[in-house]
């Protein structure tokens, strides 16, 4: 992922976002504000044979305390037009040999319970639920109701 992404990058993010299922947030940050909270290593970007962007994944890190330094909490976004043609996968794919190469051991995240087909997906590249936090926040998007969120996680069997 390069700043010559960004257009993109945040377009799918609002097309996520407008979706109702993907994020708390009602509109895609700014593109300083989006770089700013995200680790430079592993932004990864799925692209076509005419370099159109397709989806994206990025990390955060949980917390500045060394303790926690192996654990990132992760998003991954996907094109509407794209979805189901392997995209979401790749990149994580791409995300999870990243963060190992560079020590990382746990990569983690939320997702809406109704987004059964991300939920499906990182099960099937080693993610598994922690837990619900049940109405964990109020979504603006759907008239500030309480949304729960599916904890998941994926621990490397190959790091710590």
């Amino acid at each position: 992922m390069r700043p010559g992404d960004a257009a993109a990058v945040l377009c799918i993010y609002q097309a996520g976002i407008d979706s109702g299922h993907a994020s708390f947030e009602s509109v895609a940050p700014s593109w300083a504000a989006f770089d700013a909270g995200k680790l430079p290593e592993h932004r990864h970007v799925a692209v076509d044979d005419h370099d159109t962007v397709l989806g994206w994944v990025t990390v955060s890190p949980v917390s500045t305390r060394a303790v926690y330094a192996g654990v990132v909490e992760h998003s991954v976004y996907v094109d509407p037009a794209a979805q189901r043609l392997g995209v979401g996968r790749a990149l994580l794919e791409a995300l999870i040999a990243s963060t190992e190469a560079a020590g990382i051991w746990t990569i983690q995240s939320g997702i809406f319970p109704e987004n059964t087909a991300s939920l499906a997906l990182h099960q099937r590249v080693g993610f598994r639920v922690v837990g619900i936090r049940e109405r964990v926040g109020r979504h603006a998007v759907h008239g500030h109701r309480w949304r729960d969120v599916v904890f998941v996680e994926r621990r490397s069997p190959h790091v710590a």
